[in-house]
């Protein structure tokens, strides 16, 4: 079929007339419709996970208020004497359970990052076997105070390995601010 030349070239227009309406309504109007709407459907993906974790949260509110109020029952003593005395004597018992001999006790204050807490920051120097050092550092792990070990260190103290030294350093925590000057 052939057109007259008038005819074919004004089809030609409207067809290249509307590939470019096209391209303009695809870049203009139809790919940011389809961002938005892929933005909004992320939106609402997170906000539905939002959703289900605060319901979760308000679920374990119960269980996590019990968790709190026992840990700060746990917590060392707001006194600060009596705070470096218990853990003292813990340290004292633990030994004691565990059969090591305990070479010192260093205990030394440290602000918490909030005025809310303080931290006993304790080193601990001790030798013992390695059946005895374990079993020290699991009654300090088990213990219901509110400590934290933040660093062990084991050293052989003879050729065979059968004494060795522990350097144990521990944070207790205290709900009440560190007493002195800032």
């Amino acid at each position: 079929m052939n057109l007259p030349s008038p005819n074919r070239q004004r089809l030609l227009m409207i067809l290249a007339g509307a590939a470019v309406l096209l391209l303009v309504l695809d870049s203009a109007v139809l790919t940011p419709l389809t961002k938005g709407w892929q933005s909004r459907s992320a939106e609402i993906a997170k906000l539905q996970k939002n959703v289900t974790e605060g319901r979760g949260m308000i679920e374990r509110a119960t269980h996590t208020q019990a968790t709190w109020a026992e840990m700060q029952a746990q917590a060392l003593p707001k006194e600060a004497a009596k705070a470096e005395q218990d853990l003292i004597s813990a340290f004292d018992r633990w030994s004691r359970a565990s059969n090591i001999e305990l070479g010192s006790i260093k205990p030394q204050w440290k602000r918490g990052t909030t005025a809310r807490y303080s931290q006993l920051e304790c080193r601990v120097d001790a030798t013992g076997s390695l059946a005895t050092l374990t079993r020290f550092l699991f009654e300090v792990e088990k213990s219901a105070l509110a400590l934290r070990v933040d660093s062990v260190e084991l050293t052989s103290r003879d050729d065979l390995g059968q004494k060795l030294s522990l350097g144990l350093l521990v944070s207790g925590l205290r709900f009440a601010p560190l007493e002195g000057k800032p």
